[in-house]
């Protein structure tokens, strides 16, 4: 088959010849029909985050199964599937406690999933290897979903969306009439706004340095926008929740400085939520007395404490209601040859999301 292959961190992507191995015990085959751009995959591609090359990245997708592996139960060969990076043992501790997210047995990403003609290892990459034309995934990372789903949308399910609206609904756990704060209206941010009107929040206060992210902030569900660099920015937030802050404050960009920005946006005894992931090494400033008197507290969200099987199907009635908006996040829609222009097109950081739709 064919995969985009990351050979130098930097530099565009090659489409090659790969040997994709049948599905082994637990696992499944996916036809990839669509697969979107996420700025965790572009994070890989420039090296960022530890990772051995060449490699296959490539997270966020939805296709159809073409095999099934021994012993997989209750998915069927042509059911329409989301593929996630979410890989779980479903023995370990985690598993156990129903926090699949945080699974903690290890993968090897050298494993021999994808391999070049001449026999040497790709990697893996990000668990998945969604950059191609079809990948093999343990079973608990896909999701059944509707066939009458647009695959493309299917595809938005696979990150973006449950790392937005679950950072909000499972993380946070977000009450009727709590006030929140995005601080980045970008893919992610737009989805924690999603999960904030889904959860009921009183005030929805966006926060960006983009007039046009405010806009579709505003479409997204913020009742309130602000810009990011205005001076007063604690003062206005204070002036919009009572001067008390924000019960929550998602940080849904990977940038220090949002980070350090946070906790001053937060009210007594309310969170940060740290959803956006700058590169590694990056360092927060955090003052434990201010914490301390405040009761603050600072918490980690990875993947939206996303349950798949639980979260997705839920996700999709939303979409099906009309209270959850996929369509308007694809910002633009790309041939396989063309990914390495989604790509470029992604890291302007004007878009919402680029889709790449196989041919068929």
């Amino acid at each position: 088959m064919k995969a985009a292959i990351c050979r130098d961190f930097g530099q565009p992507l090659t489409i090659e010849e790969v040997v994709l191995r049948a599905p082994g015990p637990g696992e499944v085959q996916v036809g990839i029909e669509a697969v979107a751009i996420c700025h965790s995959d572009i994070g890989y591609l420039d090296g960022i985050w530890h990772s051995q090359l060449p490699a296959v990245y490539g997270h966020e997708a939805a296709g159809r199964i073409t095999a099934l592996g021994e012993g997989v139960q209750g998915l069927c060969v042509g059911d329409s599937v989301v593929v996630t990076m979410i890989r779980a043992c479903g023995q370990c501790r985690a598993c156990r406690l129903g926090k699949p997210y945080l699974c903690a047995t290890r993968y090897n990403r050298a494993n021999g999933v994808l391999s070049l003609p001449d026999g040497s290892v790709v990697e893996h990459g990000l668990d998945t290897g969604a950059f191609a034309e079809a990948c093999v995934v343990h079973a608990s990372q896909v999701a059944k979903v509707p066939d009458d789903l647009p695959m493309e949308l299917g595809a938005l399910l696979a990150c973006g969306v449950i790392t937005g609206t679950g950072a909000v609904i499972n993380t946070a756990g977000v009450r009727a009439g709590e006030n929140v704060v995005v601080i980045g209206a970008g893919g992610v941010g737009l989805n924690a706004i999603q999960g904030a009107r889904l959860a009921g929040a009183g005030k929805i206060i966006a926060v960006d340095l983009a007039e046009e992210k405010l806009d579709a902030a505003k479409e997204f569900g913020a009742t309130d926008v602000l810009r990011a660099d205005m001076k007063g920015l604690r003062k206005a937030v204070m002036a919009l929740t009572e001067g008390q802050g924000a019960e929550h404050v998602m940080v849904a960009v990977g940038a220090v400085a949002a980070y350090n920005q946070a906790a001053s946006l937060a009210c007594k005894g309310g969170q940060v939520v740290m959803v956006g992931m700058p590169p590694s090494g990056a360092k927060m400033e955090v003052e434990p007395v201010i914490a301390a008197v405040t009761a603050q507290s600072y918490r980690g969200s990875f993947m939206g404490a996303t349950v798949v099987q639980r979260d997705i199907p839920y996700l999709v009635e939303m979409w099906r209601q009309g209270r959850l908006k996929l369509e308007e996040l694809i910002t633009a829609r790309y041939a396989f040859e063309e990914i390495n222009q989604a790509i470029a097109d992604a890291r302007q950081g004007h878009v919402r999301r680029n889709v790449i739709v196989m041919a068929r």
